[in-house]
């Protein structure tokens, strides 16, 4: 069967019939996945399952009636691309265009959804235009600043590395080069304004736990006070944080940042100032959980100074240590009440003190052996002596503050966004330098300010090689001017295109507020958890700033977060080219079709959930969509009976709530059980349509044909979802199927251990009574589980005896409580009608009969749901 055949038919006829274009009309959902950079290498099924998990939501929606926004764009400016394209010795322009062209291949050969005519890639000026006109509405209303600041710098590179790109003190991308350390003039975004809001307004977020809680570490909210101690014999202030300051009289040295500013200061000429600078060196080589984690050794130096204790008096040194990090102040008052304070004291021979113990008694700091950690009575505190230290703590912050020499602040572990980055494919920023003027932003009507393509690669920023682009005149003067060289980070880019892609053809500015107001904010949002600490808190404060300038009239962009998991290769490491076990979407699709691939990539697991590759599990669904086809090759339809349309309606309700919740895993397993209880039975046509309707999110191309076969009117794709009318679901029907196939499995079990050829099966119903004490059993036993009590609550005349051995044992094992009570009738009934087809299947009379009509004792031992089986 050419499956292959079937798909172009059908993607050709999407195309041609514009069936996924969209329009501001009706009720909308907008579902967006996290769009990709487009690399060299193409997709791989990893991806796939990316995309296919968001085309099954947004295919299902369109069919719930929704006018749907499903688009597609590129994050395609960065420095791999332009790497990649210097390694192969091209421009970082045609070498992205070849991606992209190659990606939107394998996206529309995955059967994706996508409004194409709403495409965009951030690299074209199309776009960046408005990240130029963005910059300069931030930079007029206070949230875009230069100053000179510590920046990681590759040599090699040439450029400034974000955190993230340092992996212990080597460039990601040069892993044996050195990062060093420069200070540079940089553009920041005043991010730090809306730190508050941005963590307070978590909570209410429709999005995974864990990337909520990541999201509030990584903003790191802390109230606590801000404590001046004078350096000695200066007027130099050094201004430690702390949420501590009932430790305040323990104090006994001051720890700051390697990296603050005033270290550098402090030890200049002093006889530590080289030890200083290798200790510099080493923070370089470690990230911040080794630098703060207790169990690492401390490593640090004295910086050759003093300060006073603002209440004591006493002499404090000062010290730079690798555990302290550039977060509240960058300074820290250390004291005994601190474990790595204490390990670093100890190391360093520096004096240390307790103010706390259990009773409130002093106690020797050496013989205690550790840090004292835990609360307790203060000692040696001043006028808070003999106050339990968690009482005195706001005692204390006010004592100081009206000392004057503290404050009480919030601090955010969240810093401005450093976006300048020194390289070439990115986004210019539109300032120039005037010798008159100074720093002058370009006006709006000269943007966009493109990007040149004549540039040489080689060390350093290739926009300094061109010299018409350097070389300008001043907006304001008319003089001679030289523009910005600095690019955009990516990240820029990517926190507001979700906005552009409600209106990504406009001329006139970066989206209409109409439009963005019908479609924003996204319904669904689709990504990885890698995501969740700057992409997203970017966007976030893109759009409370963008909100701020009056463009936008919403708060958050992201109404639902989803998290994808990671599609693992046959070698069980996650798929990847790097490690050589990916499998290709065109390898996959030339030999199984490529709705075979979206079926098998969502029925192994949950979709938030990692999926292990297996060319065994890929066979497996081949063989479900091949009897799928065949199926209606030779279908004869009759009109639905009461089972199947009760099934069928159950199982409408029953996706509907699974898609919902993105549990597709469950939905294949689902539409795979009704088709196989097909085999024996048949649906009238219109009822076969809506089991078409049902796997068409998930299988669209076969859909399509099968609706076609069917006289289906249009696209499948763009029918209605099916309702399900819950009158006609009788749940007993399910449960007379399990308790019949139970049976079954029970007389196999039975002939097993008798090991002897019946001559004929008997099988007896449970006595009427059980199922009237099971039934009142099940609710009394909701809110009691009294051994006495559920006697009393449960008798039933002239069974008291049965009643009271039997309780005892369902409370030991509740298992053997049924799940279901179908009755006497029910279960006589169904066992009746099937007797002659089990007669056939075991080739020996089956007789069914009621406990109640013979004397039998073990026929009495019938419990409902579970029957009494004689071989005879």
């Amino acid at each position: 069967m050419d499956f292959s055949l079937i798909e172009k038919k059908w993607q050709t006829k999407w195309e041609e019939g514009k069936a996924f274009a969209v329009s501001e009309k009706g009720k909308k959902f907008y579902c967006l996945e996290m769009f990709p950079y487009p690399s060299g290498s193409g997709l791989h099924m990893g991806h796939a399952l990316n995309y296919t998990i968001g085309d099954i939501y947004a295919r299902y929606k369109r069919m719930c009636g929704y006018s749907v926004l499903y688009p597609m764009g590129y994050d395609s400016f960065g420095l791999p691309a332009e790497n990649a394209a210097i390694k192969a010795g091209g421009h970082p322009k045609t070498f992205t265009h070849e991606a992209i062209r190659n990606f939107i291949r394998q996206q529309k050969d995955l059967g994706l959804s996508y409004d194409w005519s709403r495409m965009l890639s951030t690299c074209e000026p199309e776009y960046y235009r408005w990240n130029q006109y963005l910059f300069l509405q931030f930079y007029k209303h206070g949230l875009v600043y230069r100053k000179k600041a510590p920046v990681n710098w590759c040599p090699l590179c040439d450029t400034v590395l974000a955190n993230e790109q340092v992996h212990n003190g080597k460039c990601w991308r040069h892993k044996e080069i050195d990062v060093e350390t420069k200070e540079l003039e940089q553009w920041f975004l005043q991010t730090t304004k809306y730190a508050d809001e941005l963590y307070e307004s978590i909570d209410a977020l429709d999005w995974p736990d864990r990337i909520k809680v990541m999201q509030k570490n990584w903003i790191g909210k802390s109230e606590g006070l801000e404590i001046d101690f004078s350096l000695e014999n200066s007027a130099t202030v050094l201004t430690a944080y702390t949420t501590r300051c009932d430790t305040v009289y323990s104090v006994t040295f001051l720890v700051l940042a390697p990296e603050h500013l005033l270290c550098k200061k402090l030890v200049e000429g002093t006889e530590y100032e080289r030890e200083y600078h290798s200790l510099l060196e080493k923070i370089k080589k470690q990230s911040s959980l080794e630098r703060t984690a207790e169990s690492e050794e401390k490593f640090g130096c004295f910086l050759g100074n003093y300060a006073l204790h603002p209440l004591t008096g006493e002499r404090l040194p000062i010290y730079a240590a690798d555990f302290v990090l550039l977060y509240g102040t960058g300074i820290v008052m250390a004291d005994a009440h601190d474990q790595r304070d204490y390990d670093f004291a100890l190391k360093y021979k520096i004096p240390l003190k307790f103010v706390i113990s259990p009773d409130g008694n002093p106690f020797d700091v050496l013989s205690y052996g550790k840090a004292f950690l835990d609360d307790g009575i203060l000692f040696d505190s001043g006028k808070f002596s003999g106050m339990y230290n968690r009482d005195a703590l706001a005692k204390i912050a006010d004592f100081l503050v009206e000392e004057g020499c503290a404050r009480k602040v919030t601090h955010y572990k969240l810093r401005d966004w450093l976006i300048s980055r020194q390289r070439y494919w990115g986004t210019p920023i539109p300032f120039v330098y005037c010798a008159s003027c100074g720093l002058v932003p370009l006006p709006e009507d000269q943007l966009p300010v493109l990007l040149p393509e004549d540039v040489t690669f080689g060390k350093g920023n290739p926009l300094l090689t061109n010299y018409s682009f350097v070389h300008t005149h001043c907006p304001s003067c008319g003089g001679k001017a030289r523009r910005e060289t600095d690019t955009m980070d990516t990240f820029f880019d990517s926190s507001w295109y979700f906005l552009r892609c409600c209106d990504p053809q406009n001329e006139r500015e970066a989206f209409d507020s109409k439009k963005v107001r019908f479609w924003m904010p996204v319904d669904q949002y689709i990504g990885g958890a890698e995501h969740a600490c700057m992409h997203l808190i970017y966007a976030r404060f893109f759009t409370k700033a963008l909100r701020d300038l009056g463009y936008l009239s919403f708060d958050e962009p992201f109404t639902r977060l989803f998290n994808q998991g990671m599609l693992h290769g046959d070698d069980g490491f996650v798929m990847s080219k790097s490690r050589g076990n990916v499998v290709l979407p065109e390898e996959i699709s030339q030999k199984y079709g490529i709705d075979t691939a979206r079926l098998f990539l969502v029925s192994v697991a949950s979709p938030d959930k990692d999926v292990q590759w297996s060319d065994q599990g890929i066979e497996g669904t081949y063989r479900f969509t091949k009897k799928v086809m065949q199926y209606f090759e030779k279908i004869n339809f009759k009109e639905t009976d009461k089972r199947n349309l009760s099934k069928l309606h159950k199982l409408i309700r029953d996706l509907t709530k699974d898609i919902e919740e993105m549990k597709y895993n469950l939905v294949i397993i689902k539409l795979r059980d009704f088709f196989d209880n097909l085999n024996s039975t048949s649906l009238s046509r219109e009822d076969m349509k809506k089991f078409v309707q049902l796997l068409s999110p998930f299988a669209p191309h076969l859909s399509e044909e099968l609706w076609e076969k069917l006289g289906g009117k249009g696209f499948c794709s763009l029918s209605s979802w099916p309702q399900a009318n819950i009158s006609l679901i009788d749940e007993n029907l399910e449960y007379e199927e399990r308790f019949l196939e139970d049976t079954r499995k029970d007389i196999y079990t039975l002939l097993k251990l008798v090991k002897k050829d019946p001559q004929r099966i008997v099988l007896f119903v449970s006595p009427s009574w059980k199922y009237a004490f099971f039934k009142h059993f099940k609710e009394v036993f909701k809110d009691d589980r009294e051994i006495g009590s559920l006697i009393v609550k449960t008798v039933i005349k002239g069974h008291e005896k049965e009643i009271a051995q039997l309780i005892p044992r369902l409370l030991k094992d509740s298992s053997k409580i049924p799940e279901y009570l179908l009755g006497v009738t029910r279960e006589f009934s169904v066992l009746d009608a099937a007797k002659s087809s089990l007669s056939k299947e075991f080739g020996v009379l089956v007789e069914v009969y009621k406990a109640d009509d013979v004397k039998e004792n073990k026929a009495q031992m019938a419990m409902p749901g579970k029957v009494s089986i004689f071989i005879l």
